[in-house]
């Protein structure tokens, strides 16, 4: 995972300077797709629903002889910074969860890339917390997974939240090495 980070954060140091030489407009000003400023600083917060379940088996407190599993609600914050045609940023979740699935919470980092007018496919990576009941123990682990962001101009509802407004969010994230799948849906609000 320190391999990881240190590319992203090499890559994310030399993207402004790539970007910069291949604009050729008169313009001082560079644009992202979306028609936002291509640099600077994007908060955010959204809500999120979603699924956890841990595979069966015997490894790990979450698993020990059944599946832990359980829906989920919950939200999140963070900030992208985008870096022209690429995004990075960190982020926050906390989410009350259902049946074997207490409360989970966790940071991540992310990296990705702008898609269509107002969205982006993204990977992350970062440290995840399970409360749990039911008879299985609370863990923590690493969690890495991947999603999409649409905003209304890439879904045909263009004008109706400007540049940067609302988008609706599909995430994918495996907890402690492929040991679950954890699907979401969002709605995610920038400022």
């Amino acid at each position: 995972m320190n391999k990881l980070l240190l590319s992203v954060a090499a890559v994310a140091a030399l993207l402004p300077a790539a970007v910069q030489a291949q604009d050729t407009t008169t313009t001082t000003e560079t644009t992202a797709p979306d028609g936002s400023r291509a640099f600077g600083f994007e908060p955010y917060v959204g809500v999120f629903g979603g699924y956890h379940d841990f595979d069966r088996g015997t490894d790990g407190p979450l698993q020990a002889g059944n599946s832990a599993n359980g829906a989920l609600v919950g939200g999140y914050g963070g900030v992208n910074i985008p870096l022209g045609a690429f995004v990075v940023g960190a982020e926050g979740n906390i989410a009350k969860g259902f049946n074997d699935i207490d409360y989970e919470y966790g940071v991540t980092g992310h990296a990705g890339v702008r898609i269509g007018e107002s969205g982006m496919f993204f990977g992350r990576a970062g440290y995840h917390w399970v409360e749990a009941k039911n008879g299985f123990a609370d863990d923590k682990n690493e969690i890495y997974g991947f999603g999409v962001e649409v905003g209304p101009k890439d879904i045909g509802l263009g004008g109706i939240t400007g540049n940067s407004g609302i988008r609706l969010r599909l995430a994918f994230d495996t907890y402690d090495e492929f040991q679950s799948i954890r699907p979401t849906a969002g709605v995610t609000f920038h400022f």
